[in-house]
């Protein structure tokens, strides 16, 4: 049992949209100027994606669940801590230690990933409109935990070397709570985060056990 009413949660994403618009349209310039990064990748692409990811997700933490999310749920200090530290993660291993190389090879995985991603950047808020979750009542893209949650998947497919392992671990924690509260709480666009966990994880590591023979 959810300690909060699906018209309590709806109510947050409405104060919060009103209140930080129109860091949605800068989340869309971030999300172009990673993808352009990813199809004509550069010595310095990784890293602005890295960057860009990582301010996503210590955004998300800070000012959707501890500034907003506490106001119906304690829970949410637990959760902006695990948003924060995912955006440390990121920044440590991908944009300071270079660990993470994005690039698309054309393969089934990238287009996979790349159906995350077009998911949670279009499909996801259109999908949300059909349903009755209109603007500003809706999750929006970069911003909110759910979709930031199937990108980050999507763009983990979208590298050509092995991904850390330590970074699938509160992506995979929140889409099993994300995708759960989505059939509590009536929310069909988030359907896709349980989905997205389950394949993520062995394709992203499949792909570093990959890396690892060839490496050796």
């Amino acid at each position: 049992m959810l300690p909060f009413t699906r018209e309590q949660f709806i109510s947050v994403f409405a104060a919060y949209n009103g209140a930080v618009w129109p860091l949605p349209l800068l989340a869309y310039l971030l999300a172009i100027a990673m993808v352009l990064a990813v199809i004509r990748p550069t010595r310095t692409s990784s890293t602005l994606v890295a960057g860009a990811l990582a301010a996503m997700w210590a955004w998300t933490g800070i000012a959707y669940h501890w500034v907003f999310f506490t106001r119906i749920n304690t829970a949410a200090w637990a959760f902006g801590a695990l948003f924060v530290a995912q955006g440390l993660l990121i920044f440590h291993l991908g944009a300071l230690r270079r660990r993470l190389s994005f690039a698309s090879d054309g393969g089934w995985t990238a287009w996979l990933g790349w159906t995350l991603v077009a998911y949670a950047a279009i499909a996801y808020p259109l999908l949300g409109v059909w349903v009755g979750h209109g603007y500003p009542e809706m999750p929006m893209f970069g911003i909110t935990p759910c979709p930031l949650t199937i990108f980050t998947f999507g763009m983990l497919m979208l590298t050509n070397a092995p991904v850390p392992r330590r970074l699938l671990v509160i992506p995979v924690a929140w889409s099993l709570i994300g995708g759960s509260a989505a059939f509590l709480l009536d929310v069909p666009q988030d359907w896709l985060l349980l989905f997205s966990g389950l394949a993520a994880v062995p394709i992203v590591l499949a792909g570093r056990r990959a890396g690892s023979l060839q490496a050796a």
